[in-house]
């Protein structure tokens, strides 16, 4: 799937999903849906449902292992949802280029930083930070989003890169 993403690339959704447990299955916290240029972020309890319109308008879904984690949790909460027919999940695709590991050990192997407010977050702070928020604490919803958005920020580079060295590859002209 990877290879059809220069034909979609303006009508790509980078999507990532926090969640906390919950009874039966995990909870939807936050949904960022990154279009490339623009962030919009979908929270429990204030406009996450909202979310299911949002994703109706794209062709191409990147997800950093969304086949197992993301999307089905998604479609779990939202039956009805149209999300983007094509779907590339990097976890698969980087580790075609010998990349494995989670989303924030392959960042740091290409160099991809994060800002120092969420740099070395991990999913279970995600799920701290949620209650934290529920309990009243200000800024955790705000540090909660900001780590989502970088999760979906570093998609497009990643997908970039990975087109970049596959496509090389099948042209046989690996540098």
């Amino acid at each position: 799937m990877w290879r059809v993403f220069p034909a979609f690339s303006r009508r790509v959704a980078y999507l990532d999903i926090e969640t906390c447990p919950g009874p039966g299955y995990d909870e939807i916290t936050v949904i960022g849906l990154y279009d490339g240029s623009q962030v919009l972020t979908f929270v429990s309890g204030e406009n996450l449902q909202d979310f299911e319109a949002a994703a109706a308008g794209y062709d191409l879904v990147v997800t950093f292992n969304g086949s197992l984690f993301d999307l089905p949790i998604i479609r779990n909460h939202f039956p009805h949802i149209h999300l983007p027919p094509i779907h590339v999940d990097l976890r698969w695709v980087l580790l075609q280029l010998g990349l494995n590991g989670g989303l924030k050990l392959i960042e740091k192997k290409l160099s991809i930083a994060r800002p120092e407010s969420v740099e070395g977050l991990s999913g279970l702070d995600a799920i701290r930070l949620w209650r934290a928020h529920q309990a009243g604490d200000g800024k955790a919803l705000k540090t909660l989003i900001a780590y989502n958005s970088e999760d979906i920020l570093n998609l497009k580079p990643l997908m970039e890169y990975a087109v970049e060295k596959l496509s090389a590859r099948l042209l046989g002209d690996e540098r």
